[in-house]
């Protein structure tokens, strides 16, 4: 546990906990973890207000992370845990790189191989789970893990539909078989694919030479709040109103 997150330190910018962000993704890839997408954080224009956001923020996830599924469900070990927490969240796997400033759901969505549903766990080593955004991005984005489902693949067909559907659709937490709480694709900046859009600008204003590339993976936001979890808890999302299944995912 951190007993004083670096932003009480005068100076520790948006700038500076990129720059801790890019060394950690140093160190990590020396020591042979291959970083394989970003996890976004603060999907939510009302907070951008509240903390004097410009945009949305990101940290990087790794190879030894990110993991699928078998078939719908899946188990999950998480080791040295502090405070853990679950978010539902839909998954893209880029296939062209997102370049532009300017793009629309659609055209995000014409950058995308296939979308999941996937489970984030978040651990924060930040006493109360209080933090800004300049912490978030210094600590790898709270990420701990991400469990990615069953695959939906993108064809040029679909996006329409795509477009409507996931600002829309709704899922329905439930933690051992007992309901929790149901969220929204609107929950993640009024769609997981305005979010994606909105990651892929944000990226390429701050590092244009290094924008969002084919082969990433990107964690588009939370659906719902995120629900404090730990080992032998059993989380099921429900999906209604698109085409994925549910996800079930055991904590071990």
């Amino acid at each position: 546990m951190v007993e004083s997150p670096p932003s009480n330190r005068p100076g520790f910018s948006l700038d500076a906990a990129y720059a801790v962000e890019a060394k950690l993704q140093q160190f990590r890839e020396a020591a042979g973890h291959k970083s394989i997408g970003r996890k976004v954080g603060y999907a939510n224009k009302a907070m951008w207000r509240v903390l004097k956001l410009e945009t949305l923020v990101w940290g990087h996830m790794y190879d030894d992370t990110v993991h699928y599924a078998n078939g719908n469900s899946a188990a999950l070990t998480v080791t040295r845990p502090r405070s853990l927490k679950i978010e539902p969240e839909i998954v893209f796997g880029i296939k062209h790189p997102i370049m532009n400033q300017a793009i629309d759901a659609a055209l995000a969505l014409a950058s995308v191989e296939w979308l999941a549903l996937g489970f984030e766990i978040i651990d924060c080593p930040f006493p109360a789970w209080k933090f800004q955004p300049s912490d978030f991005v210094a600590s790898f984005g709270l990420h701990a893990a991400l469990v990615i489902g069953e695959k939906m693949q993108i064809q040029p067909d679909l996006i329409p539909n795509l477009v409507g559907e996931l600002p829309r659709f709704k899922v329905r937490m439930l933690k051992n078989g007992e309901f929790v709480e149901e969220g929204s694709g609107r929950n993640s900046l009024k769609s997981p694919a305005l979010c994606l859009a909105e990651l892929g600008a944000a990226i390429n204003r701050r590092f244009p030479s290094h924008p969002l590339g084919a082969g990433e993976i990107v964690s588009s936001g939370t659906l719902t709040a995120g629900h404090p979890t730990g080992k032998g808890d059993l989380w099921t999302a429900v999906v209604e109103g698109i085409s994925l299944p549910s996800l079930t995912l055991r904590l071990t």
